[in-house]
């Protein structure tokens, strides 16, 4: 029975985050049991971790709700949900807040220093120059890392707690923690033990400001004003063949000109050679299919290396390497062996030292002396490749890096994940699309390797031989019983600390992992693999895993590659993948457009629950427009959730009992239209269409609460008998279920008046089912349906006669089929009472219509 003390005089959403949220964290209402738990009966969620820099985004609490509806929906179910949560702690975007954060710069050749103080805290570090930056030695710099990600993960955490994600926060990982390193290296040391891993010397994709090689996954094309450049090559007969080139400077790491077999402008000089302007070069001239021969002239150099299509021609066609561009994005002192003139080496050491854009330009001057340059440079604008968060153009150079096969030289593997791509329940459906045009275009193995200071040690270690050169081919690695291990604290298994460097001694491996080689193992790191076998065993694979689109690529393939090359199963079951949110403009929000939003002040301005309904509108895969200025969506939820307390403190009024028998024939009606909106919701869910459940329960919702409550309150309010204990029974039963339909959505107003009547939490409640509500309906939906339309009928007419909707009717008469008349006449009395009808009566006729409405005129 109802408890009317614990309904407040005034309901209210402020205040009910932190009340029920507290509650919930001290119930454990979310709590994994696994005690309990059964293969069979678990859900489990491989949920996204956020990169712990900086602050979360709208885009964050759009996509988590997204997930939270889910783990909300699957619990009412009986399931036992596991839903942790994991903190993307290591990586480029945690290096430079700390940088920005504390003005400091890491320098692995310092000395570590255990009083070391940071210059300031707190600032954005923008009017800050890099030369400004206090250099420091990696471990301070680690240590900083370190302080500043847990400060960012209790913030996040609290913002989620405060939107009300069902996570169980004992289930928590971090992927820099003591955890995530074992798990990280000890995958990477199976996959070198099965030869999936391993080291090479080839160009690689490189970010001259973060000093660090980049993989193929975090490319992305930005368009960039340039020139074309038409140059002059001399033939050994004295003519000359153009090509155009927007990179220029690179002519001196020129190794060949190339053009389409099928060129017959071309054919004559293939397999003969030609010189490089300004730096006298013989080169050939060959022939491949990537070539275009309605690019430029049709004939292009092939340098070492200016873009990805270079290194495809130098590998297939097994030309020299003649890189001039070092490290630092600046042309390198030594000129090519290959450049043997006199005038050549003078000409290239005009260009050493210089920035490739300053090398640019002395190129073209050194090209317009000779007379190579032909006419003036043309402008043009062209996509570039940049890593995605750097600033500058990718530059490619020669380094040593780990790699892991992904199926881009295997075509067995390639198959075999297009396979597992093809075993996901993908929703929506059109993003597998994605994922296999990925797969299908991989161009290289997975470069894991980088050049950073905050991120899991790759656990390998170097023999040097009698001159204390490195023995590269012969890596040392670490064993499981040392795991984790940092190769440039720890000795080499064999060795001891005071080898480190020497003749016959050891050196540790410098780089660390990329931040996906790690992120990549979430369901790993968040079961326990190889560290809690029970775990693992009841929760992998997953259920699902949710995520937006954008990192289809790079999240969801490398956790299915690593999933395939460890364990030979699809990770989970069901992929969601949300949409982008974007600016009334239709932009995608991000950082670097100035559009985010962030969402702390729309949690404190609507409440949670106006936020999370806003979220719970867009379907998957749907990108939703946000306008902060009028966040017309929040507001409407904000209504819902309000409207659902006022109308539980309203029904639970009542006096009778939930149980009671349901007779009344409008009812029973209101009942039958109720298990169809269970039924519609229910099918939603299990399709993972969040947005359609809430539709159809919050049209039936307002329909409720505007025609139903309103045709039936006078008869609940009426003396005791069995037609008012079938209104009141009506009334509560169908509070219970809409109540546990709108649980997922708006929590907090859910369980405030789940509460009111309820011992448990509503979040804990049984999904409403058809089954429920079976034996309690029998008349078809079409009852109060009709009898909302008589009640809209009466309105207007009162709206026409501009009079209130309180103002008597003298008599009004209904004209429908007979059909319709014969079910009208068994709601005729509550609709008496609720359009305050003095005479109601009935006439056959055709079609549906409210007539002849006769309105009382008070006395003057």
């Amino acid at each position: 029975m109802t408890d009317t003390a614990r309904i407040p005089d005034k309901p209210a959403l402020e205040g009910l985050e932190s009340v029920w949220g507290d509650a919930w964290e001290r119930d454990g209402v979310y709590r994994f049991d696994r005690s309990s738990a059964t293969r069979e009966r678990i859900y489990s969620i491989d949920t996204p971790p956020p990169t712990a820099s900086g602050s979360l985004h709208i885009g964050h609490v759009f996509s988590f709700t997204h997930t939270d509806l889910v783990a909300r929906y699957q619990r009412m179910r009986g399931r036992s949900v596991f839903y942790p949560m994991g903190w993307d702690d290591n990586g480029l975007p945690t290096e430079r807040r700390v940088q920005n954060y504390y003005g400091v710069r890491c320098d692995p050749s310092l000395p570590y220093d255990p009083a070391f103080t940071p210059p300031f805290a707190g600032g954005d570090g923008k009017s800050t120059k890099a030369a400004d930056q206090v250099p420091i030695s990696r471990r301070n710099f680690i240590e900083l890392c370190e302080r500043l990600t847990v400060e960012d993960e209790q913030q996040f955490e609290e913002l989620f707690r405060q939107l009300g994600l069902s996570v169980d926060w004992t289930q928590t990982y971090r992927t820099i923690a003591d955890e995530a390193l074992f798990t990280s290296q000890l995958a990477f040391l199976r996959n070198v033990e099965r030869g999936e891993a391993y080291q090479a010397l080839a160009p690689t994709l490189w970010d001259v400001t973060f000093r660090t090689a980049v993989a193929q996954a975090e490319l992305e094309d930005r368009e960039q004003p340039g020139h074309y450049h038409r140059v002059g090559f001399h033939r050994p007969d004295g003519g000359t063949v153009e090509i155009e080139t927007s990179r220029p400077e690179l002519i001196p790491a020129c190794v060949a000109l190339v053009a389409h077999p099928d060129d017959e402008r071309y054919q004559p000089l293939f397999g003969t050679t030609v010189t490089t302007p300004v730096f006298g070069v013989e080169v050939p001239v060959v022939a491949h299919h990537l070539a275009q021969k309605d690019k430029g002239t049709g004939i292009a150099m092939i340098c070492t290396f200016g873009d990805v299509t270079d290194v495809v021609w130098w590998r297939e066609l097994d030309l020299p390497n003649r890189a001039i561009i070092g490290f630092d994005g600046r042309i390198v002192a030594e000129a090519p062996d290959a450049i043997t003139t006199e005038a050549g080496r003078a000409a290239f050491a005009e260009l050493a030292g210089k920035t490739a854009y300053s090398a640019k330009q002395a190129v073209v001057e050194q090209l317009r002396a000779s007379g190579d340059l032909v006419g003036e440079p043309k402008a043009i604008t062209h996509p570039v490749k940049f890593f995605e968060k750097g600033d500058r153009p990718l530059e490619i150079v020669s380094t040593r890096q780990w790699y892991i096969v992904n199926g881009a030289r295997d075509a067995d593997l390639k198959e075999r994940l297009l396979g597992r791509g093809r075993e996901i329940g993908w929703h929506p459906d059109f993003m597998r699309v994605r994922y296999e045009n990925w797969v299908g275009g991989l161009s290289g193995d997975w470069l894991i390797s980088r050049q950073r200071f905050f991120g899991v040690p790759i656990p390998v270690w170097y023999p040097l031989d009698g001159d204390g050169n490195p023995v590269f081919d012969e890596p040392i690695v670490a064993t499981r019983e040392m795991l984790p291990v940092d190769p440039s604290s720890t000795a080499a298994p064999g060795y001891d600390e005071a080898q480190r460097g020497e003749p016959g001694g050891f050196i540790g491996e410098h780089d660390v992992m990329d931040t996906w080689a790690t992120s990549s193992l979430t369901p790993q790191l968040a079961a326990g693999w190889e560290r809690d076998p029970e775990l693992f065993d009841l929760v992998f694979p997953y259920s699902l895993r949710p995520q937006g689109q954008d990192i289809i690529r790079t999240w969801l393939f490398s956790t299915t590659l690593r999933a395939e090359l460890e364990h030979g199963v699809t990770p989970w079951a069901n992929a969601a993948i949300s949409g982008f949110i974007v600016d009334p403009d239709r932009k995608k929000m991000s950082k670097s457009k100035g559009n985010v939003v962030t969402p702390a002040g729309l949690l404190a301005q609507h409440g949670s629950d106006a936020v999370r309904y806003w979220a719970a509108s867009s379907r998957l895969g749907t990108d939703a427009a946000f306008d902060p200025q009028n966040p017309t969506q929040v507001k409407i939820g904000r209504r819902l959730a309000i409207k659902v307390l006022n109308a539980a403190k309203f029904i639970l009024g009542f006096e009778g009992r939930a149980d009671a028998a349901v007779t009344v024939p409008v009812d029973r009606s209101m009942l039958a239209q109720l298990a169809v909106v269970v039924e519609q919701a229910t099918r939603a869910f299990e399709s993972y269409d969040h947005a359609r459940a809430l539709e159809v329960a919050e049209t039936f919702f307002w329909t409720f609460c505007d025609d139903y409550l309103e045709l039936v309150k006078e008869r609940a309010y009426g003396e005791p008998s069995p037609e008012q204990a079938s209104a009141v029974a009506a009334l509560k039963t169908a509070l219970s279920v809409l109540l546990r339909l709108f649980a997922p959505v708006i929590p907090f107003a859910t369980e405030e008046a789940w509460r009111w009547s309820n011992d448990g939490s509503v979040h804990l409640a049984t999904w409403p089912t058809v089954d429920e509500l079976a034996a309690r309906h029998e008349t078809g939906v079409e009852l109060l349906e009709l009898a909302s339309l008589a009640l809209t009928g009466i309105r207007r007419a009162k709206t026409d006669a501009k009079a209130s909707q309180r103002t008597p009717v003298a008599s009004a008469t209904i004209a429908a089929p007979a059909a319709t008349i014969a079910l009208l006449e068994t709601a005729a009395h509550d609709l008496r009472a609720v359009g305050r009808i003095a005479e109601l009566g009935f006439t056959e006729a055709d079609d549906f219509a409210v007539r002849d409405v006769v309105l009382e005129v008070a006395p003057a």
